[in-house]
């Protein structure tokens, strides 16, 4: 009796629905580096160059760690895609703190523009 990969994997229904549940957390990171862009763009000071750069990148870092993760996981079980995208969500939210870090300790190289 052998067992196809098909009738082990997952309904399609059920990985979009993964998906878009970790979508939202990563929305969430997308929309919170946008309005601290925004915050910090419309300040006294404004950004220069660098602080452009910085606070735009950490807008696009989450959707490429999600697409990543998609793909990824596009081919495994629902339990190894849902670890995946568990795992990029770490990795942004350790990219975050590192962004917010370097936005307070070092703030007067990202303003100024």
């Amino acid at each position: 009796m052998t067992t196809t990969s098909s009738a082990r994997r997952a309904p399609s229904w059920l990985r979009s629905t993964v998906a878009g549940v970790f979508g939202l957390f990563y929305a969430y990171a997308v929309w919170t580096a946008v309005a601290f862009l925004i915050a910090q763009a419309t300040a006294v000071e404004g950004l220069n160059g660098a602080g452009w750069a910085i606070l735009l990148f950490s807008v696009v870092f989450p959707i490429i760690v999600f697409v990543a993760g998609l793909l990824l996981g596009r081919r495994r079980q629902i339990l190894h895609l849902a670890v995946i995208l568990v795992v990029g969500l770490g990795l942004v939210a350790v990219f975050w703190l590192n962004i917010l870090t370097y936005a307070i300790t070092n703030g007067n190289s990202l303003f100024g523009g």
